[in-house]
């Protein structure tokens, strides 16, 4: 069992990472909204919401009442769903401890951007492995791939508090989450017709990983270098130094 917990690795160019906080939040509220559907009702829902190969590439037909976007607009609403509680918690832990480092690395508005791209590439890898599944995809664990492919371009040395059994060590992130892509390939390559093994979609996980492998280079603010190699630092603006004289201003 590894599994990380936090990394060492603090924010350099933002504040808050406002859109994690929001892409967090808004995965929690769907699941509670879905969670609260009931049973029947909730499976219709990821029904009308999930990405589904077949239907994204035209061989099959949502019936009408279940079809509530464009078909390929579930390429995103897809990355808002999630299967359970844990499916949720595995995937909200990985983006809490590592996508405020990616929005701070791309800023704000990239990151939506990034995070959607990877998604999208997630779900049509998937798509991609088992056109013909008429089941539905759901969760963000493709995006969040993406996120965790940007971090090891980025931050490979970062330190992460990770649990091995039962003791905390700090372990690189390119340990851990290498560990982590060669499990993704070994289970992609592994499962049964390329497709969703287990229930779980590995293509997609490969795909969101190559999306954020390759975007977050061109993507990431121009002062920080690829694989950690000497952060520059943190833009600042001019220092402020006492003066003589009144030293402040009322209001």
């Amino acid at each position: 069992m590894l599994l990380p917990l936090a990394d060492n690795n603090p924010l350099r160019y933002i504040r808050h990472a406002y859109v994690n906080w929001t892409v967090i939040g808004l995965c929690v509220l769907v699941f509670l909204y879905q969670a609260g559907l009931g049973e029947r009702a909730g499976q219709l829902f990821a029904l009308g919401y999930g990405a589904i190969p077949a239907v994204i590439f035209g061989t099959a037909d949502l019936a009408p009442e279940l079809q509530r976007l464009p078909d390929l607009a579930t390429l995103v609403t897809s990355m808002f769903l999630h299967g359970g509680f844990m499916h949720l918690a595995g995937n909200m832990l990985f983006l809490w401890i590592l996508g405020d480092n990616i929005e701070d690395s791309l800023g704000h508005f990239r990151f939506v951007l990034f995070y959607l791209a990877c998604g999208i590439a997630a779900a049509l890898a998937h798509a991609l492995s088992d056109p013909a599944s008429q089941l539905p995809m759901v969760g963000a664990s493709g995006a969040i791939s993406g996120v965790i492919g940007g971090y090891l371009v980025l931050h490979p040395k970062a330190p992460i508090k990770t649990l091995v059994w039962l003791i905390i060590i700090e372990l690189p992130a390119w340990l851990v989450l290498g560990i982590w892509a060669v499990f993704q390939f070994l289970s992609a390559v592994g499962s049964a017709g390329g497709g969703a093994g287990g229930g779980v979609a590995w293509w997609a996980h490969l795909g969101g990983l190559a999306a954020g492998l390759i975007l977050i280079v061109p993507m990431r603010r121009k002062q920080i270098p690829l694989l950690g190699r000497g952060l520059a630092p943190p833009k600042r603006g001019p220092a402020i130094t006492m003066r003589p004289g009144p030293w402040s201003k009322r209001r």
